[in-house]
């Protein structure tokens, strides 16, 4: 290798090898080539870029066009494996258009700081929210920003672009599932009172019954957030009921009652079986491996992102994206209800 190969090559040096303008290089090395440039083009100039280690002076181009390309995700939660599954999607498509994905850990009821802090400072030139703050929260800290946004898995009104997922049908189908299997006092530990995907999960569970001929029993539904603390306190209601089976709005919550139950010395899944929506490896490291319904939360991350780089380069993305579940994972926390199951410890 040569000295001017050992130091840092520059953009024009690169087309002068591949014999490109440099603005066809910049195309292609963005990721920008569209159908404009030939394939062996497009692959002379990957090849030449790899032979003088090229890297992209991302400084000088923040600079020339006064944007940082730099992107923050802002998330209620940095354990759950929801928003770590979306971090991941975001990152993914983030650094292949040549960004870099600043994340921040937002609690809820921290009003008015991260949000403010990243979009003031100019650290970043768009923001993708996720946020578990009531609507007036939210939106009040929404209002301080100065950069696009992009909502993760909530809607707001009048405000932003948003990626959701459809967590009505996910939670239709975990339900109808534990009444395949028999159950008909279904409980559901589920989410913030008011909250966008609380209501989502909750119709959706309204729905199942509904369709069964079950009524719905507001004594077999707690309210309370997506923690493992929230999940144990929460199931000690629920183990007062008759109920043989209970639809978790969330794994985390799942695991903390789970836990709980295992604690009060309940049999699980013969005195009591438990599904939740969403899926992450931990959900096969617990006893017993836990039922899900699959979220695409990595592909919501990655069509946030998507979305608020269309929009940072001038497009009018739809307003409100809305992704399907995945498959039924059936492991070994549901079963049928066994006669005579006892309803508290």
């Amino acid at each position: 290798m040569t000295k001017k190969q050992r130091q840092k090559a520059t953009l024009a040096e690169v087309a002068a090898m591949a014999e490109v303008d440099v603005s066809t290089v910049s195309r292609v090395l963005r990721g920008q080539s569209e159908q404009r440039i030939r394939a062996e083009t497009k692959e002379r100039i990957l090849e030449v870029a790899k032979k003088l280690n090229y890297r992209a002076n991302y400084t000088a181009r923040a600079l020339r066009m006064s944007r940082t390309f730099t992107l923050g995700i802002v998330v209620p939660q940095l354990d759950n494996p929801v928003f770590s599954a979306a971090i991941r999607g975001a990152e993914n498509v983030a650094a292949k258009n040549g960004y870099s994905l600043l994340i921040s850990h937002r609690d809820p009821g921290d009003a008015g700081t991260t949000i403010a802090k990243l979009s003031q400072m100019n650290r970043v030139d768009g923001l993708l929210v996720a946020s578990l703050d009531a609507d007036e929260v939210l939106r009040s800290d929404l209002a301080e920003a100065n950069v696009p946004y992009v909502l993760l898995n909530r809607q707001l009104p009048g405000t932003a672009l948003s990626v959701v997922l459809d967590s009505r049908e996910a939670a239709r189908r975990a339900t109808e599932y534990l009444i395949s299997l028999g159950h008909l006092r279904i409980g559901h530990l589920g989410g913030r009172p008011g909250g966008f995907n609380a209501q989502e999960r909750l119709a959706g569970y309204k729905m199942a019954l509904e369709a069964a001929d079950i009524a719905f029993d507001p004594s077999l539904v707690t309210m309370g957030d997506y923690t493992f603390s929230a999940g144990r306190e929460s199931v000690r209601e629920l183990a007062k009921t008759d109920a043989t089976a209970i639809m978790a709005a969330t794994l985390v919550s799942a695991a903390g009652a789970m836990a709980e139950l295992r604690l009060a010395g309940w049999q699980l899944p013969q005195e009591m079986s438990v599904i939740a929506l969403h899926d992450a490896l931990f959900a096969e490291m617990l006893f017993p491996a836990l039922s899900t319904v699959m979220m695409p939360t990595e592909e919501m991350g990655r069509v946030a992102a998507d979305l608020l780089i269309s929009k940072l380069s001038g497009a009018d993305p739809e307003p409100v994206l809305a992704l399907p579940p995945g498959r039924l994972i059936v492991r070994d926390s549901t079963v049928a209800p066994r006669s005579g199951a006892r309803t508290s410890k």
